[in-house]
């Protein structure tokens, strides 16, 4: 098949998987259908710099003229309603179709919302979009108070960054610790800690039970019979998969769209990449999703070889990152449960490592503002190599001494 191929999505793995068929000269046969109106961008920034600095503007993934010079149809504002897969094309908002030969399903996750805080609430702010941060950076100007819902990596790094501007900042968890999902308990207390060192007012256990609305506004939310007054209300819940597009067709969905090795759906000729996309985890015998870039990335790939005909598996090795005031956090591997533990001393006072080993094999570590040790873990892994505990967590011995 040599006919279009239509990309949903213009994230990091739409993008990313533009540019892998573009290298494979196949750039004319891309339609990238994006629901925003603007050229894509990266999303990292917006809860950080972009926060930060009044003006700042998205950073774009690429100009404007490298789609036009490499053959690729943009659709711009003008989002997929609904799959044929009979027919093989999809209707768009704008009410014209396309056909495609294949379809790729990259719209990413959804900001999670309490059912009971109505859409539209002047003071309410989510952030998934540029258009999210925009708005949210004004409200920021005219706070003096911030209340984040959420003790996750976007809620924690709005919280950081509104402290960083002076802001009065509580956030609000209902499970027992920050981070709860994603990191070990030990990196979750020292980010409690260093969170609350800044003068962040972090309340562990509690959650929104309810909210008072006026005037268009949420005045308050009720933790445990107690009312919290709210000038500002970021919700910082998590995200939920943009699925329904793909529920709709009848594709087979659970936590995402679910994907064999090669990015397949439960319809061979539609794939789904990024965010959205829940492949088989062989080593825990399940399926997962994973929300990063390294995912976006190495998915992008994947797909590009299962549309080219190729037989590219996907066998990541996960790494994440966040920055959050004076913490940058880097992940690698997936933390089990039932993995020994061995700290790592860094280079300074405010570094160091975590080392998660199942048996005698390294299965993630956990980096606080010690880069070089992220990276040498990153190879570690991605190579199988696994040193022993008492000479990984040697200050003598770098980490990238074993690569």
């Amino acid at each position: 098949m040599d006919g279009p191929i239509v990309i949903v999505g213009g994230g990091h793995a739409g993008v990313q998987l533009c540019a892998a068929l573009v290298d494979a000269g196949q750039g004319t046969r891309i339609h990238l259908v994006c629901a925003e109106p603007e050229l894509p961008y990266q999303r990292p920034p917006l809860s950080k710099s972009f926060l930060k600095q009044d003006g700042e503007v998205a950073s774009l993934h690429r100009a404007a003229g490298w789609f036009e010079q490499s053959g690729i149809t943009l659709h711009l504002g003008d989002a997929v309603t609904s799959i044929d897969r009979v027919r093989s094309r999809v209707r768009l908002t704008s009410g014209g179709d396309l056909p495609y030969d294949w379809l790729v399903l990259a719209p990413g996750a959804e900001p999670r919302r309490p059912a009971a805080l109505a859409p539209g609430i002047a003071n309410v702010a989510v952030l998934r979009t540029a258009a999210d941060a925009r708005s949210l950076r004004e409200q920021l100007v005219a706070a003096s108070s911030v209340t984040v819902l959420g003790g996750g990596f976007i809620g924690l790094e709005v919280a950081a960054t509104a402290r960083m501007l002076g802001k009065a900042v509580t956030v609000l968890e209902a499970a027992p610790r920050l981070l709860m999902r994603s990191v070990s308990a030990t990196l979750s207390e020292h980010v409690l800690q260093v969170h609350r060192a800044a003068g962040i007012d972090v309340r562990l256990g509690e959650a929104a039970r309810g909210f008072t609305v006026a005037g268009g506004r949420v005045t308050a939310v009720e933790t445990d019979g107690r009312l919290e007054p709210v000038e500002l209300l970021v919700l910082g819940m998590g995200a939920i998969p943009a699925q329904a597009l793909a529920q709709q067709a009848g594709l087979v969905c659970g936590n995402g769209i679910e994907v064999d090795a090669r990015m397949r759906t439960s319809d061979p000729r539609i794939l789904a990449i990024g965010d959205v996309a829940a492949f088989p985890w062989v080593r825990r015998e399940a399926r997962i999703r994973l929300e990063s870039v390294q995912n976006a990335n190495d998915q992008a790939r994947v797909a590009a070889s299962s549309i080219l005909g190729g037989e590219l598996d996907y066998r990541p090795v996960p790494w994440f990152w966040s920055e959050q005031g004076a913490l940058r956090l880097q992940m690698v591997g997936l933390l089990d449960p039932s993995a020994v533990t061995h700290r790592r001393p860094g280079a300074g006072p405010s570094s160091f490592s975590l080392l998660h080993y199942e048996g005698n094999r390294l299965v993630c570590v956990e980096s606080v503002n010690a880069p070089v040790d992220h990276m040498a873990a990153r190879r570690l892994i991605e190579l199988g190599r696994h040193p022993q505990p008492a000479d990984a967590c040697d200050p003598g011995k770098a980490l990238r001494s074993f690569t």
